[in-house]
């Protein structure tokens, strides 16, 4: 017979839950609504005077075409990250749920890159792809192939798309190599016995037990790539050259902090969260149809 832990008091589970729900307020609900007043007001230059403008901060930002080819950067740049990071993590963790020799050095080393910063990611990549002095732009330019980042706009990008998609590999390393071994082995060896290879038992049996987990990841990769890449694209590029990896997460940056538009930066940020949510939301209405459970 199952036992249940009862508690008595009535208020012990909202003492349970305070303490988070404490969290979520102060560092989530009350600068987003702190954002969205911010987004109604203008500010002048020495900020010694807010006026209500109500949507003209919204206005001004939707007739700006720099803010458009920003929103165009944010896709491609994100479905890039999400696509290599979620592929190429799944390839690795494919192949270390395999019985092979060093099995637990090879993961140590996978998991490696989740420890390190942001910031620290893009300037350990900047160093190896630096036009003069980086070891890998020595190589490219022995081949032929004039590789400069701080003048290409499409090299900017590539960079900046390789150390985000390498910063992001071992968290998914780590979630699909857990799923992996949770399958149970005999599903696998019956499918083996009845002739199944390899490619055709990961598609029909492995991938569709992994759904859940692989579901997961990608509405966290979309957050990943709209927000935490700040750094990354702050340390490689700051957005240049000509704003060719401006994403909108780093042009909130840029207008607010260094442009000083608190204004329309408090409006681009809500606009962005929006942009997220209702990512999500799609996500969940319409691919988690496909997940099994």
């Amino acid at each position: 017979m199952e036992k249940r832990a009862i508690f008595g008091g009535k208020a012990l589970p909202y003492l349970l839950l305070a303490p988070q729900l404490l969290v979520t307020l102060v560092f989530f609900y009350w600068p987003a609504s702190q954002a969205l007043w911010q987004s109604f007001l203008l500010q002048d230059a020495f900020g010694l005077k807010t006026d209500f403008v109500w949507l003209e901060n919204y206005r001004d930002l939707l007739l700006q075409r720099d803010y458009y080819r920003a929103m165009g950067t944010t896709a491609i740049f994100s479905v890039a990250v999400t696509l290599l990071s979620l592929s190429i993590a799944l390839l690795l963790a494919v192949q270390a749920d395999k019985q092979i020799k060093g099995a637990g050095v090879y993961k140590t080393l996978l998991i490696w890159p989740y420890a390190v910063a942001p910031a620290v990611a893009g300037v350990l990549w900047l160093f190896m792809f630096q036009p003069s002095l980086g070891v890998v732009s020595r190589n490219l330019r022995a081949l032929g192939i004039d590789w400069n980042p701080l003048l290409n706009g499409n090299h900017a990008m590539l960079l900046v798309v390789m150390a985000a998609t390498w910063k992001q590999i071992s968290y998914n390393f780590l979630f699909f190599l857990a799923g992996l071994q949770s399958i149970p082995k005999s599903v696998i060896e019956a499918a083996a016995i009845d002739g199944a290879r390899p490619v055709r038992r990961f598609w029909t049996i492995i991938f569709p037990l992994l759904s859940p987990t692989a579901f997961f990841l990608l509405v966290v990769n979309i957050v990943y790539v709209f927000f935490d890449t700040f750094g990354i694209i702050d340390a490689m590029t700051g957005g240049g050259p000509s704003k060719a990896t401006e994403t909108l997460v780093y042009k909130v940056f840029f207008d607010g902090r260094l442009g000083g538009d608190l204004g329309g930066s408090a409006a681009q940020s809500v606009i962005l969260m929006i942009i997220v949510v209702g990512l999500t939301a799609v996500q969940f209405r319409y691919i988690e149809r496909k997940v099994t459970y």
